[in-house]
């Protein structure tokens, strides 16, 4: 019952910590102390050394883990025609704790014409052996965070046609990074899981959105970015509530978007977060559609440092067999291990610990 084309039975969301010569090499060239030149090599040595070591636990697909990266979503969206990225007055507030301040504006209209990640993924796929798998935010992120308010009324009077030039922009991007060579694309959501929080609908509607109305609309962008989807291309969502410095935004389970999200968007899969009660239950997994469609389990969670039993998680994928069958559930962490470059609070050897239990755990329950 293992799986030879993604997503797999044992998986993984795809950011890693910064190793120390890394982190290092970024801090000397924000002080020109090195050219881009001398950061890149390091940044190649330190990736290949990455896909090295997902190859030796066991692991199908492997990623750069996003090591050329400072955020898991504005260095992407910062590639797009149309947006403007500043310094802010404040960060994003997590449980605890404020991120850089950074944030982005729309100021022109929305397009993709070509994206420095495409090298990025070129890199990745000539020195790995396993899967190549690249992971970029996924197109309702460009709105939920910021809104309305974030969006030039002068370009954009209503937000049909934003969403529409977003949709083709994205559209654009799978293409490019098809043509790149990449059959295994993950996009990176925080918009569908936090809507569910009641607290995060209340913020919407100060940005000028009407969060009841976002589901369906979301579920209609996504499906319109994947329009023309090569049939060889699996392109998956992975679903979060939050992730920096092992704190988190969001709280609530998947009712409030499980119909849409699960029942009416054209992914091949999806990476649910599933390792606290935060997540609520797995009742809403009723509108997984039976079928050909991989749903991944985020049981193991990337915020901590301390495994999990393996009879525990077994037990977790049991109930969750209640709404969805064996053979369309797979294994993952719940979120990457490092969504910015500051990383969660774990050491790389218990990231890798992680990593390697998944696998061990997949060829237990669904068999080498």
């Amino acid at each position: 019952m293992q799986r030879k084309t993604p997503p797999f039975r044992a998986d993984h969301v795809g950011s890693l910590l910064r190793p120390a010569a890394l982190k290092e090499a970024r801090a000397q060239r924000e002080r020109n102390e090195i050219t881009e030149e001398a950061l890149r090599a390091v940044e190649d040595r330190e990736i290949e050394k990455a896909l090295r070591k997902q190859e030796e636990i066991g692991l199908k697909l492997a990623t750069d883990g996003e090591f050329r990266r400072s955020w898991w979503h504005f260095d992407f969206f910062r590639g797009f025609d149309g947006v403007t990225f500043y310094t802010t007055d404040h960060g994003i507030q997590f449980h605890g704790v404020q991120t850089k301040a950074h944030a982005l504006r729309i100021t022109g209209k929305i397009g993709f014409s070509g994206h420095p990640m495409l090298d990025h993924f070129k890199f990745l796929k000539a020195h790995t052996r396993v899967v190549p798998k690249m992971t970029i935010p996924a197109p309702p992120t460009f709105h939920f965070r910021q809104g309305r308010a974030a969006i030039s009324t002068e370009v954009y009077p209503s937000l049909d046609p934003f969403f529409d030039d977003l949709a083709k922009a994205y559209r654009g991007a799978i293409r490019a990074f098809y043509d790149a060579g990449c059959r295994y694309l993950q996009l990176d959501d925080t918009a569908w899981a936090m809507v569910c929080d009641p607290s995060e609908r209340a913020h919407s509607k100060e940005r000028g959105d009407d969060p009841d109305a976002l589901p369906a609309r979301y579920a209609r962008l996504v499906n319109a970015a994947l329009d023309g989807k090569p049939a060889d291309m699996t392109i998956t969502m992975h679903s979060c509530r939050g992730n920096f410095r092992s704190t988190y935004i969001a709280s609530g389970g998947y009712e409030f978007v499980a119909e849409q999200l699960l029942g009416n968007t054209g992914l091949d899969g999806y990476f649910l977060e599933y390792d606290t009660e935060r997540a609520g239950g797995f009742e809403p997994l009723r509108f997984f559609p039976k079928g050909r469609k991989q749903l991944v389990l985020g049981l193991v969670t990337s915020k901590s440092g301390k495994l999990e039993s393996k009879d525990a998680v077994k037990r977790r994928i049991d109930e969750a067999t209640k709404y969805v069958a064996l053979d369309q559930l797979c294994l993952s962490p719940q979120c990457g291990f490092a969504s910015t470059e500051e990383g969660n609070v774990l050491t790389e050897d218990e990231q890798w610990s992680k990593l390697r239990m998944i696998v061990e755990i997949a060829d237990e329950v669904w068999g080498r």
